[in-house]
């Protein structure tokens, strides 16, 4: 298994404006392939925007859901991929021959789909169908899984994936900055994103704080940390409908170190390069191996009645 350069991003995407959305796609995924990045990762619902179909009724949902693979949105990823010599990955609503509504996210190289994976804790809307399954697939050698957002907030859907032998996840977002019962957290006001310019110390300071990335450190680097792999954390940045994103996506790696983050207050790439030796020399490598699941087995899979709370959705009630 060879070096892998991987480059995460994050933008400002347009509230169902596929179009512009794909074409901001296609430069940052330009850029990532002339600085060597083989591949590239974008955020949850990158090609159509996410809280701006909270609302939407099943019918409006329908319309801004594609088909996968055979949609326009994963045509004009393949192109891209093509074009620029680089699998991109990118998410979007998708819909079935049943109706069914998905949040899906998909891996796309210059043949076609690679990968897909159906979010596992949707909420954004009621008309959307949880997926139902972890998926592993191979890129250049590596063995890769995918989970959405929230799912990365449930410890077990990471262990599960590693176990499954995924050693990158990718884990798009649109997260942060939203009310909370944890201290600290809220909204940020989109008055401070319009005068980023001219007072860009207020905007970092809310961005850095409890309200984002201060929350973030306290659980994404032990996703890396404990599974032992290579986290690829994806979000975005700046107005996601009425809501203000702060970004910060990073790579970090097996130690549960951050090797790589976009930092800027505006479109951003990061690449870092993995590299297998990491894997097994972390300490979660050697937590996987000493596991003793007959002691917990009946215990974590016993029957439970799953119960999913978003405070900010709580508010709109």
């Amino acid at each position: 298994m060879e070096k892998l350069k991987i480059a995460t991003a994050q933008f400002e995407h347009k509230s169902g404006d596929k179009d512009y959305n794909l074409q901001i796609i296609e430069h940052l995924s330009a850029k990532a392939a002339l600085e060597g990045a083989d591949v590239i990762a974008f955020h949850e619902c990158s090609l159509t925007g996410y809280s701006f179909a909270l609302d939407f009724s099943y019918e409006e949902m329908l319309s801004v859901a594609e088909f996968i693979p055979d949609g326009p949105c994963v045509k004009k990823l393949t192109a891209i991929a093509a074009k620029h010599r680089i699998v991109v990955l990118a998410g979007l609503f998708e819909k079935d021959n049943a109706g069914k509504i998905y949040k899906a996210y998909v891996c796309v190289d210059k043949n076609g789909l690679v990968a897909k994976f159906r979010k596992l804790h949707p909420f954004i809307n009621g008309h959307i169908t949880p997926g139902n399954e972890y998926i592993v697939f191979d890129l250049y050698g590596w063995k890769c899984g995918i989970l959405i957002c929230y799912d990365n907030n449930i410890v077990e859907n990471v262990r599960a994936t590693a176990l499954l032998g995924a050693q990158i996840i990718f884990m798009p977002h649109v997260t942060m900055c939203t009310p909370s019962t944890r201290p600290g957290a809220g909204f940020v006001d989109p008055v401070l994103w319009e005068n980023r310019d001219v007072d860009p110390t207020s905007l970092r300071l809310e961005f850095d704080g409890p309200k984002g990335r201060e929350w973030l450190m306290k659980w994404l680097p032990s996703r890396a940390y404990d599974n032992a792999i290579y986290a690829i954390f994806a979000n975005a940045i700046g107005m996601d409908g009425e809501q203000l994103k702060n970004g910060c996506s990073m790579i970090i790696d097996p130690h549960g170190d951050i090797i790589a983050e976009c930092r800027k207050l505006d479109n951003d790439i990061a690449i870092a390069t993995l590299t297998p030796d990491k894997l097994k020399k972390a300490g979660g490598h050697r937590y996987l191996m000493a596991r003793k699941p007959a002691l917990y087995k009946d215990i974590i899979g016993q029957d439970h009645v799953s119960e999913q709370k978003v405070a900010w959705l709580s508010e709109k009630e």
